[in-house]
């Protein structure tokens, strides 16, 4: 933008939307959303413990989706933030 807060010409481009907005999966991040769901399959179905899985389920997609509404990468940030933790130590 110039001056008069006009766009200048030839210096501005469309993106589509799809690319600015994170890949969610029920509301949750996809991956943890995934994660989650294939966890709770594994208690409900190979344990045989069908409402430890449902439960495991809706609380950590729950907890997902919650947590997304704040910060949609929040997956990231606390993974980079676990494995640098002891860098930025005062």
């Amino acid at each position: 933008m110039n001056e008069s807060g006009r766009p200048i010409e030839g210096f501005e481009t469309p993106v589509h939307r799809a690319l600015t907005e994170p890949i969610l999966l029920g509301g949750g991040p996809r991956a943890i959303a995934i994660v989650n769901g294939t966890i709770a399959a594994a208690l409900g179905l190979g344990l045989q413990q069908w409402i430890a899985g449902l439960v495991f389920w809706a609380v950590g997609h729950t907890l997902a989706v919650f947590a997304a509404k704040r910060d949609p990468d929040f997956a990231a940030v606390l993974a980079r933030h676990l494995r640098q933790r002891g860098h930025l130590a005062c």
